[in-house]
């Protein structure tokens, strides 16, 4: 008697008809099998790819990019007009602040008095002191060390740029906890609010971003500031899907490998802020400085909202060139942090009723180019193996910087004058140029110099340009043949009475003959 076939074995019969498939079949799952493969194999490729180039460019860190510049020690001295919010402003520019964790330094403000406590981080290291200020003046300096008087009191060196690099990009790189709260607000409004609060990739800013394009047709960044920091530090700027999905990738491995406030760090420091003059600005801290002329710490919040909403177009929005359609931008801000009570109503008001104030000179009067163009060659000359402009060098300088800006006032205020003497005259000449070196006359230092009206219209250092002195050398010809009657030198000593033979002459200098002329080739004989 033949057994019935179980219900078990029927179900099996089906489920290996079921799993048979045809050669179309196979063909599309083997083509599916392939595409995950390769989508697999090249997101591992690029993402190890990048995860590389990551680890490269944050190795360095990003206060290695290049060398730093500082002026000279600026004293305080008894007798000195300034006032203790002039003395604080020196102190911040030179890294200083109140709180006593400062590894710079910190300061306390007294009533009639600021003392100063120099950090680990100080150099030279000073000892600390006390300026006791009166009336707008100096009148008492007193050692903290041993409690004695002093007349004289040494501010640390100031950074005052970096040497730009070979595409003329010029920053000053700034610490996270050295970014004043209001400059925080302000791009935090102005790029990404919820920077703190998302991954890298914003779904909700994304979705209202798409809402907006839908129903008023009009197009809206998405990009979150970790984006924007993997489109500027680490891609080129083409717009292509695969640049995008670059970014994308990017922007993911940057949230898992760096803290928020180690991204937003970044971002202040590299973030393209436009031109002015010949160069390209990056970074707040370097537009802080060409803009309004002082350091970041000191921004107040009308100018912290200014520099945020340069971000969205630093040729569109820069201040110098569109001043009105600026001021417009810093208001929309200032309404932005506003809403999200970052500043109060009243707070609003008196930041967009302030006035558009930026410092006259701009590169010329906080960089002092020409003299770094001048530091730039002696390094260069001196120490031939050192790229000075992808490491993080101290240099420091004999630059004198408020000299720096009195020779720059004075140069504006002559070049002013000499324009409006040519334009009164029927001839047409040609725009005057001028150069100015202020010298130490007993060490020989550099401590101002300027080598043409306007950097931004000539790199050409006119100073140190090579051309025949004419009579602009004849004052020093006078002066050292008159200090032999002060020196002894030569017996009987020069004086305004003294015949010479005005004949020609030859010296040998460096093994090569010299005869000097005038340009007639004339000579007179006995002269006085």
């Amino acid at each position: 008697m033949a057994s019935k076939p179980r219900k078990s074995d029927e179900k099996k019969a089906v489920q290996a008809r079921r799993l048979k498939f045809g050669p179309v079949a196979k063909v599309l799952l083997g083509g599916v099998a392939f595409v995950l493969v390769l989508g697999l194999s090249t997101f591992l490729y690029f993402w190890f790819h990048f995860s590389k180039i990551i680890d490269d460019k944050l190795a360095k860190g990003p206060f290695s990019e290049t060398a730093m510049l500082f002026a000279a020690p600026e004293p305080v001295s008894i007798g000195d007009r300034i006032t203790a919010e002039e003395l604080v402003a020196a102190l911040r520019r030179r890294g200083y602040t109140e709180k006593q964790s400062n590894r710079m330094g910190y300061f306390h403000v007294r009533e009639d008095a600021v003392e100063i406590f120099p950090g680990v981080d100080s150099y030279p290291r000073s000892e600390p002191g006390v300026v006791f200020i009166g009336s707008g003046v100096v009148t008492r300096i007193v050692s903290s060390a041993d409690n004695t008087e002093r007349t004289i009191y040494d501010l640390e060196p100031e950074l005052f740029t970096q040497l730009f690099d070979r595409e003329r990009q010029k920053r000053r790189m700034v610490k996270y906890q050295d970014l004043p709260k209001v400059l925080v607000q302000a791009v935090l409004s102005a790029e990404d609010k919820r920077f703190f609060q998302h991954a890298g990739l914003d779904p909700i800013r994304l979705a209202a971003t798409i809402w907006e394009d839908v129903t008023e047709n009009r197009r809206k960044g998405a990009s979150t500031i970790t984006m924007q920091l993997a489109r500027t530090f680490f891609l080129n700027r083409e717009v292509t899907w695969q640049r995008k999905a670059s970014e994308m990738m990017i922007t993911l491995q940057l949230e898992q490998r760096m803290s928020k406030e180690q991204i937003f760090e970044h971002y202040v420091n590299f973030i393209d802020l436009g031109w002015r003059r010949s160069f390209a600005v990056q970074g707040f801290g370097e537009a802080a400085a060409i803009h309004f002329g002082k350091d970041i710490r000191e921004l107040k919040v009308e100018e912290a909202a200014l520099l945020a909403g340069m971000v969205q177009g630093p040729n569109l929005y820069n201040p110098f060139r569109n001043p009105e359609r600026s001021v417009q931008r810093r208001n929309i801000i200032l309404g932005l942090m506003r809403d999200n009570e970052y500043i109060s109503e009243a707070e609003y008001k008196v930041a967009v009723a302030a006035p558009l104030q930026l410092v006259q000179g701009g590169v010329e009067s906080s960089d002092a180019p020409y003299f770094v163009d001048l530091v730039n060659d002696r390094l260069q000359d001196q120490f031939q193996s050192i790229d000075f402009q992808s490491s993080s060098y101290r240099v420091y300088t004999t630059l004198d910087m408020k000299l720096q800006r009195d020779a720059l006032a004075a140069v504006q205020a002559g070049m002013k004058e000499v324009d409006e003497q040519l334009a009164r005259r029927r001839r047409q000449y040609p725009q005057a140029q001028v150069a100015l070196v202020a010298l130490d006359p007993y060490t020989g230092e550099v401590k101002a110099l300027i080598g043409g009206r306007s950097y931004g219209q000539s790199q050409l250092n006119r100073a140190l340009a090579r051309r025949q002195p004419g009579s602009i050398f004849k004052p020093f010809v006078y002066a050292a043949a008159l200090r032999t009657a002060l020196d002894g030198s030569v017996n009987p000593p020069l004086t305004t009475m003294t015949r010479i033979a005005d004949e020609p002459t030859t010296f040998w200098y460096d093994g090569k003959p010299y005869e000097p002329n005038n340009f007639k080739q004339e000579f007179h004989g006995t002269v006085t």
